[in-house]
């Protein structure tokens, strides 16, 4: 299968930088980007330039209220004590200059790839700038100013009326988007996330199914710390084929945080490689039958930047082209430009060699657990097809 698809990207995306020993750190996008290209698999012809979002097209999720707050910030005129109330200038998301810009362009990257996707110039568009998922309607959080995900999403609704899928597959519940269109049946949302008793933002129970018109629209998965690659696939795999054929979108929206991997600082999952060579595969079929193949995928979490992010990121891009991910060894002149900079050792290859991590004592007691989310989440479904096959 070989797909048109476009690449945003602009060397503007590390602007949003909140300081040198922050965790989040967009140098990952550069990263995976001249991966790509080192191994030919990226190239002139891909690259989508991304513009601003607008203060009109903000407002579709913020309030006017808080993205005053934000300009205010970036330009040195925000008080600390005026920050907290807005969420920012705390040890997460601190203030820094021209953070109103920085993040408006991550929130337009992320309209280039939908109007890229919807106007059919493109199947699939990848932004890896883009997944800030944890942003609210008049406050940041975990790392997320402005949430270009829930922008999109109702740009999407507003501009081209059509039906969204979001699938959030960073370790983090995607709480941001999915409180924003808890009550609407026109956006479904989908995370798959390490369970929220000993990770932020501690949400995202089963429970949480939607409100009103919304309900039975929001699908929450939460996995066991410790869970492998066996188990979090056979979630999200089985998961997504269920909520597809029940919800029949137009399109997916996809958040692709690359914080699941054993590697990663900040969370307790521990996967492997293979996850990022499946989780687009799955998204990539489903986006073909259901949704005549309109995908947009985004970025997301993802803390080791040297050693999961790139390989995870470009295994997307690899497969919305050619649904084949890379085997085999990195390129050497990737290795040889950042070995010398990165603290850690690089990599040699797309996958991540056995043993690469202690193994689990608790793993089919973790893989129990998890499987009997995954029933208790989709319950609604499984009811509404026995009755179905009863009427």
């Amino acid at each position: 299968m070989s797909c048109r698809s476009g690449f945003v990207f602009s060397e503007d995306f590390t602007n949003y930088r909140f300081r040198d020993d922050h965790p989040f750190n967009q140098m990952r996008v550069v990263l995976a980007k001249e991966l790509l290209e080192a191994s030919g698999a990226l190239e002139e012809g891909d690259y989508i330039s991304p513009r601003y979002a607008t203060e009109d097209e903000l407002a579709l999720s913020h309030s006017r209220t808080y993205i005053e707050a934000v300009k205010k910030a970036g330009a040195g005129l925000l008080t600390e004590e005026a920050g907290m109330e807005f969420g920012i200038g705390t040890e997460d998301t601190p203030m820094f200059d021209g953070m109103h810009e920085a993040s408006s362009l991550l929130v337009g990257s992320t309209l280039s790839a939908i109007d890229a996707v919807m106007e059919g110039t493109y199947d699939h568009v990848l932004n890896l700038g883009g997944g800030l998922h944890h942003g609210f309607k008049r406050k940041a959080s975990g790392f997320c100013i402005y949430n270009d995900g829930a922008v999109g999403i109702q740009y999407i609704r507003e501009k081209y009326d059509c039906k969204v899928l979001y699938v959030d597959t960073d370790a983090h519940h995607g709480d941001g988007v999915q409180w924003a269109f808890y009550d609407d049946p026109n956006v479904c949302t989908v995370s798959i996330h390490e369970t929220g008793r000993y990770l932020f933002p501690g949400t995202g129970n089963v429970n949480e199914r939607g409100l009103k018109e919304g309900y039975g629209y929001s699908f929450n998965f939460p996995i066991d710390a410790f869970t492998e690659d066996e188990s979090f696939l056979s979630v999200y795999e089985t998961a997504l084929k269920e909520i597809m054929e029940y919800f029949q979108p137009d399109v997916i929206v996809t958040q692709n945080g690359a914080d699941a991997h054993h590697l990663d600082p900040l969370t307790h999952l521990c996967s492997t490689m293979k996850i990022y060579e499946q989780i687009p595969k799955v998204a990539h079929e489903l986006a073909h039958q259901y949704c005549d193949g309109k995908w947009i995928a985004l970025g997301g979490g993802g803390y080791d930047i040297w050693r999961v992010v790139p390989r995870a990121w470009a295994q997307l891009w690899k497969v919305m082209v050619d649904d084949t991910p890379f085997q085999g060894e990195l390129p050497n002149s990737w290795l040889e430009k950042w070995q010398p900079q990165a603290p850690v050792s690089l990599p040699g290859h797309w996958h991540d060699p056995d043993g690469s991590y202690q193994a689990i004592p608790r793993k089919n007691e973790i893989t129990e657990k998890n499987e009997k989310v995954l029933e208790k989440a989709l319950q609604l479904i499984y009811n509404q097809k026995k009755f179905n096959n009863s009427v």
